[in-house]
This record gives structure tokens, sequence and C-alpha cells, in this order.
């Protein structure tokens, strides 16, 4: 059985889309107001009333901006709950799989794909307390796996892609930061991803895998070219300017650079992972 932690967010919207594919695992899916995560009792409950195989959390506080002047609340949603699902998932033998973020690395100096392995440098709170999340997981238990991603959009919720679709249909003209590079994930494709994990690790096909992971699409774009992307697709006329990130100032500091190495997450559970343009006009299609 699998427990979905945060369930109405991108991800948990998709892996409850995909639950029926995967006919051989039973789910429950949870979003706040079922199971609120920052309750340990509640956290206690569940577990005791279920027996959960694994527990996806997809649960987060993931208004970066908001995060500046909320860090208690970022901290509790993002790391200490982390500690009390961790804990429950050690006392019951459950394989936590915790979504991460790109926000952990910030380096100024490093021009290739960040590894695993590569030093963390958060520069601000969400990124932060997300990191104390991550390391909550791994050291409390042996087989966590955390996937970190980026630039997550879907169907589902409020994202960039809505966003620009939105904006493109309204106005004539648009500015779009062009010098913060990374790669979108399509949030499907990350959710399918983790239940072909839990595929292979119920299989018994892989072994020693605890750990951090990168997760995203493949290839390498800025947040401008994502967008005339999408209206290329859609068939939306309008003018993209291009503009550097300080004339859009914002609360919390982006990474400029930010695509990850996905190495290990394939070979490790064999994987196949599409192209961040394929998958766009995959989730476009979806979207009148």
């Amino acid at each position: 059985m699998i427990l979905v932690t945060g369930a109405n967010g991108q991800v948990g919207q998709e892996l409850r889309f995909l639950a029926t594919q995967f006919t051989n695992f039973e789910f429950i899916f949870t979003g706040s107001k079922e199971l609120n995560i920052t309750n340990e009792s509640a956290i206690q409950k569940i577990f005791e009333q279920y027996n959960f195989d694994y527990c996806i959390n997809c649960a987060a506080y993931t208004a970066v901006d908001k995060a500046e002047e909320a860090e208690d609340l970022a901290r509790l949603v993002n790391a200490t709950s982390i500690n009390y699902l961790a804990k429950a998932c050690k006392q019951y033998n459950t394989q936590l799989i915790h979504i991460s973020t790109d926000y952990v690395y910030h380096s100024e100096t490093i021009n290739r794909p960040y590894r695993e392995d590569d030093v963390t440098n958060p520069q601000g709170v969400y990124g932060a307390t997300k990191l104390e999340g991550d390391l909550i997981a791994t050291q409390t238990l042996n087989n966590a796996i955390v996937l970190r991603t980026s630039w997550v959009y879907s169907s589902f919720g409020n994202n960039f892609v809505k966003t620009m679709i939105r904006l493109g249909r309204k106005l004539d003209n648009l500015r779009v930061i062009y010098d913060q590079i990374g790669t979108p994930t399509y949030a499907r494709d990350l959710a399918y991803a983790i239940l072909k994990i839990v595929e292979r690790i119920e299989n018994k096909e892989v072994e020693n895998y605890g750990g951090i992971y990168h997760f995203s699409n493949e290839g390498i774009t800025s947040w401008y070219d994502f967008a005339l992307a999408i209206f290329e697709i859609k068939n939306i006329e309008i003018n993209v300017a291009p503009i550097e990130t300080k004339d859009y100032p914002t609360p919390a500091k982006r990474p400029h650079f930010s695509v990850m190495n996905k190495e290990k997450v394939r070979s490790t559970f064999d994987l196949t992972i599409p192209h961040w343009r394929t998958a766009l006009i995959d989730c476009l299609s979806l979207l009148d």
C-alpha cells in the first residue's frame, strides 16, 4: 500500500491520475485536510491504521518568495514534518520517497550539470528548509530516496506554463528572464518515474538504492526560451523580450544555473526520461 501526501499538488494529482495504470498497488491519497503532516500524532495515527509499504511525500511549502517572511512555517512543512514522516517510516518499515528541489544548489562557478554529491548552497529560506528536510530523510533512513527536481509544471494547478498561456492571450508584449538556465519538469513524467521506481523496488530489481537523485526532463533551456516554446506550440502571437534577473527583482534569490545531471537515477532505476520539449507538447495537448 502506498501513502501519497500532498496529493492535491501538481505531482500528487499526476500520481492520482497514473494510479489506474499501476493496478498492482493500492493507494491512499491525502491532502492537508486528510493528513496534516505538521501534526506528528496525525502521522502516527494513519501509519498505525494502514500497513504502508511506501510513502511518497509530495507535500511542501513552495511559496518561494513568501517563505522569506514565513521562515517558521516553511521550516515546519519542509523540515520538521519530514522528521515526523521519516520517524514513522522507520518505525513501520515503510519506504520513503521524498521530493526536493534544485534550490538547494547555488554556485557562481559550476558550469556543468550538478551531480548529487556537489556542495549545496541554498540562498533563501525555501532552499535552506528543503535541504534540511533532505538531510533529515537520508540521516533517519538508510534507504530513503530524495528526488530533487526543477521548474515543475503540469495541466493541474498554477504554474509557469499556464501563466504564460494566460498572459499570452491577454497581452501584446511580455518580458521574460533569459539569464536563469535550467530544465523544466513535466509533473506527469516525474510521477511516472516515481511509480516505476516503486515497481523496481517492489520487484527487487534494485538494491542499495537509498540516497539523493536528480530528476527533470532532459535538455537545457532558459525561462525566456521556455516561454517562446509554449507560445510557438500553442500558436500564440506575442512579442517576448528577454530580460535579466536584475530587471525583475524578487524577495528570494533564484539560482542562475540549476541544470542537474540525471545519470544516477537513469542507471539505478533503468529510466527513460523525455526531452523537455517533447514533455511540453504532451502537456499542452491537454490544455485547450
